[in-house]
C-alpha cells in the first residue's frame, strides 16, 4: 500500500465515523442499518479491519451518500477563480461536486422591468442572497423586497425578474441545472436580438 493509499484509507474511515456521528447514530444503529456486526463496524472505523468494497457500498447507502463521495480523495483545486462576463457584469463559479449547478454574483443598478413580457420563465429553481443594497424580485403578479443578508428561493417556471431598488445592489445566486440552462438560452436570444433583456440575465 502506498502512502497515498494509506491516506485515502484513513480518510474514508474518518469519513464513515464523521457521517455516523453527524446522523446522531451509535455504532449499533449504523451497524444494523448496514447489516454489519457492531464489532466489525468498530474495527472498520478504527483501522483494525480492512475496507472491503461490498461493505463500503453498503455503508455508503446506509449513510445516505454514494460510494464516490465516500472514497473521494481530498481535492487539490480548492480555490476556484470566477469566469467573468464583463458585458453583463457577472461572475460565475461552477460547483465541482455538481457540474449542473453554478454560483453567480451580479451587480444590479436598474429596477426590474415594468413590462410583464420582459419577465422570463424556464424550468428549474433559483436561490439568491442579497450581499448589499436592496433587490426587488417580481414573481408572477407578486413583488418581493429582499434586503441585505436576506435570501429568496423560487421555482423558475413562475415568470420572474430581478432588479435593484433605489441604488445599486449585489446578489449571489445559485442555479440548478435547468435554471442555468434557461439563463444560457435567454442570454443567447438576447445576443441574437431575439429577446428582451431581463435584469437577472
Amino acid at each position: 500500500m502506498t502512502q497515498d493509499d494509506g491516506q485515502l484509507d484513513s480518510l474514508v474511515r474518518r469519513r464513515i465515523r464523521a457521517l455516523r456521528v453527524a446522523q446522531g447514530w451509535s455504532l449499533e444503529e449504523l451497524a444494523t442499518r448496514a447489516n454489519l456486526s457492531q464489532s466489525s463496524l468498530s474495527r472498520i472505523e478504527t483501522g483494525q479491519r480492512r475496507l472491503a468494497l461490498d461493505q463500503l457500498v453498503t455503508l455508503a447507502r446506509a449513510l445516505d451518500t454514494t460510494l464516490d463521495q465516500l472514497v473521494e480523495s481530498a481535492a487539490d483545486d480548492i480555490v476556484i477563480s470566477p469566469m467573468i462576463d464583463a458585458a453583463h457584469g457577472l461572475m460565475r463559479w461552477p460547483i465541482k461536486g455538481d457540474p449542473g449547478m453554478s454560483v453567480m454574483r451580479q451587480r444590479m443598478t436598474g429596477p426590474p422591468p415594468d413590462n410583464p413580457s420582459k419577465m422570463r420563465a424556464h424550468p428549474g429553481r433559483e436561490w439568491l442572497v442579497v450581499l448589499s443594497g436592496t433587490a426587488i424580485l417580481l414573481l408572477g403578479h407578486r413583488r418581493f423586497r429582499i434586503e441585505t443578508n436576506q435570501a429568496a428561493e423560487f421555482p423558475t417556471m413562475m415568470p420572474h425578474a430581478i432588479g435593484a431598488e433605489r441604488g445599486p445592489c449585489e446578489i449571489l445566486g445559485i442555479f440548478d441545472r435547468d435554471a442555468r440552462r434557461g439563463h444560457q438560452k435567454d442570454a443567447g436570444a438576447e445576443a441574437d436580438g431575439e429577446g428582451a433583456q431581463g435584469p437577472d440575465a
